[in-house]
């Protein structure tokens, strides 16, 4: 009989209703692991924001039931949290993922100061136990190698955690999703299956990544001078097909871009990218070589404004300026959000004289996620008895779950969930359960934790309206205005006639507030402030249609 205290808990603490910070708790009893550990970049709703962490209180609160943490594949929206989780859980938790991914995190955590970390190496095909889970992994196509799909044994039931995938039937490093350990799970019975939801959306099967390589090598051989291709520094496939079309075209590889030096460095040294040491040179050693004999490897497919291509466009890159006559080829799709981003840093290449090659314009991105048909067969090889549709935005979720419908799913064993909604298990059940602690934290610099919804209301606030500071002396004990009031306006245009005039009739309005509040003899510096901030922010408002920031500033004299 199956009591409370021994159900089985699964709770995505993110990556539902949004593309980023993965993160979900299997809980069972004493014992707990987590499957990956993500972050999601911010958008034009965060203003200086570095990063956005998923809320991981809930396990922090639990860190001695803790037994892993598992990782499905080498993205930062998988691996990004583990620094931020490490500091708050220690180190003595293991880490498991396979080569690559374990290659790519070790670096990640050494940035972090992280010293000691106990990383555990797991294969396709193979088993670990950890508490009362045990957990089989399988093979797993994605944009990244070495990905993997996680089959975890509870004594309820079993799970199978796909990760992010594609079917894909001519992978560019020959390895091929593990049907036949998918097959094997499905004999077992898999009471539970979380599927990638990102491309539920898209009819048919998403392209191999294999027709990408056939644009590069027709793009770099046609191209006369230089060629700039950005994508994902973590995409070593399309990395790796660059390398082949740049070498085949007789053109030397230079890398340049933080992550894209540290990505290609890692995967080179453990076999995972293959190109001869003669045939890839760092930035700096390319300025001998002539336009028409490299290709160049770069960071900044999202537009991100520091980024190595970014800076190229604006000609302020250390060593490389986008001239007239050089491809540029993004070979990414934005990410949402990220839209107005790339086409600014897309229109500043073309004003520099290059010819830009994007996924409108040739073949040169395929999505590493499955699209429907992909799905639909996935859910026919597992046949579960429950379905959670993951990793996506609320119309993916809903779009994958009519696709478990149409395949004979019940729509009752169906459960879109939210960040922080508890799925209980029992052998023959599932059911809602509470909400527990999630939701997001934001990573500013060196601050983690410390910007909240206010900080972001007040940065949108002084993005879009501007602001308003009013600097007065006041008599701590009469109330007399000591001189003549400062109002400095930043970031807003008052409309409806001359700006000067205006700025002056702002003063004469301020002017009267303060001769009302020193003739009434008012010294409560909170009564000053609301009167001068009701009475700006009215005039600004009718002459300009905007609510800036209103900063009053009363100094006692």
């Amino acid at each position: 009989m199956t009591t409370k205290q021994n159900r089985l808990r699964v709770i995505p603490l993110g990556g539902l209703d949004e593309i980023g910070k993965n993160m979900t708790v299997v809980e069972y009893g004493d014992d707990m692991i987590v499957i990956d550990a993500g972050i999601m970049f911010p958008d034009d709703d965060t203003p200086g924001v570095d990063l956005i962490l998923p809320d991981f209180s809930y396990i922090v609160k639990r860190k001695d039931k803790l037994r892993g943490i598992v990782i499905t594949h080498g993205h930062e929206d998988h691996t990004g949290a583990l620094p931020y989780l490490l500091k708050d859980v220690g180190t003595n938790v293991p880490i498991l993922g396979t080569k690559l991914t374990l290659g790519l995190i070790r670096g990640k955590l050494e940035e972090h100061r992280i010293k000691k970390p106990k990383l555990r190496e797991i294969k396709s095909g193979s088993h670990v136990s950890l508490g009362v889970f045990g957990l089989d992994f399988m093979a797993m196509n994605h944009s990244i190698p070495d990905g993997v799909a996680i089959f975890v044994r509870t004594p309820v039931g079993n799970i199978l955690h796909t990760g992010d995938f594609k079917l894909d039937q001519t992978p560019i490093d020959g390895v091929f999703t593990d049907y036949a350990g998918i097959a094997k799970a499905a004999r077992a019975g898999i009471t539970l299956l979380m599927s990638d939801s990102t491309n539920a959306e898209s009819p048919g099967n998403t392209p191999s990544e294999s027709v990408v390589g056939v644009a590069l090598r027709r793009i770099i051989a046609e191209a006369d001078q230089r060629v700039i291709a950005a994508s994902f520094a973590s995409h070593i496939h399309r990395i790796q097909q660059v390398c082949d079309a740049a070498v085949q075209s007789g053109r030397k590889v230079a890398v340049t871009g933080r992550s894209m030096v540290n990505n290609t460095k890692i995967a080179r040294e453990l076999g995972y990218l293959h190109i001869d040491d003669a045939d890839i040179v760092d930035a700096y050693e390319m300025q001998g070589l002539a336009p028409e004999d490299v290709v160049i490897l770069s960071t900044g497919s999202q537009g991100e404004p520091l980024s190595a291509l970014a800076r190229m466009a604006n000609r302020d890159h250390k060593t490389v300026s986008v001239e007239e006559g050089d491809t540029v080829i993004f070979s990414a799709t934005p990410v949402p959000g990220n839209e107005k981003a790339v086409s600014r840093v897309i229109n500043r290449l073309y004003k520099a004289g290059a010819d830009v090659i994007h996924k409108g314009t040739a073949q040169v991105h395929v999505s590493g996620h499955a699209a429907a048909d992909e799905l639909k067969l996935m859910l026919n090889m597992t046949k579960p008895t429950f379905f959670v549709p993951i990793h996506g935005e609320t119309r993916h979720l809903h779009a994958h779950a009519k696709l478990a419908t149409s395949v004979g799913v019940p729509e009752k064993n169906i459960f879109i969930l939210e960040n922080g909604r508890c799925l209980e298990l029992t052998e023959n059940s599932a059911k809602l359960a509470e909400h527990v602690e999630s939701g997001v934290v934001y990573v500013d610099g060196i601050n983690v934790g410390d910007v909240g919804e206010v900080v972001l209301r007040d940065r949108q606030l002084l993005s879009s309206d501007g602001i308003a500071m009013v600097i007065v002396a006041v008599d701590a004990q009469t109330g007399k205005v000591a001189g003549e009031a400062e109002l400095v306006i930043r970031g807003l245009v008052l409309t409806g006639g001359d700006d000067e005039v205006m700025l002056t009739e702002a003063r004469q309005r301020v002017a009267k507030v303060l001769q009302r509040t020193s003739k009434e003899g008012v010294t409560d510096q909170g009564v000053i402030k609301k009167a001068l901030r009701d009475s700006l922010g009215q005039f600004i408002w009718e002459r300009s249609r905007r609510r800036p920031m209103i900063i009053p500033v009363v100094m006692e004299v």
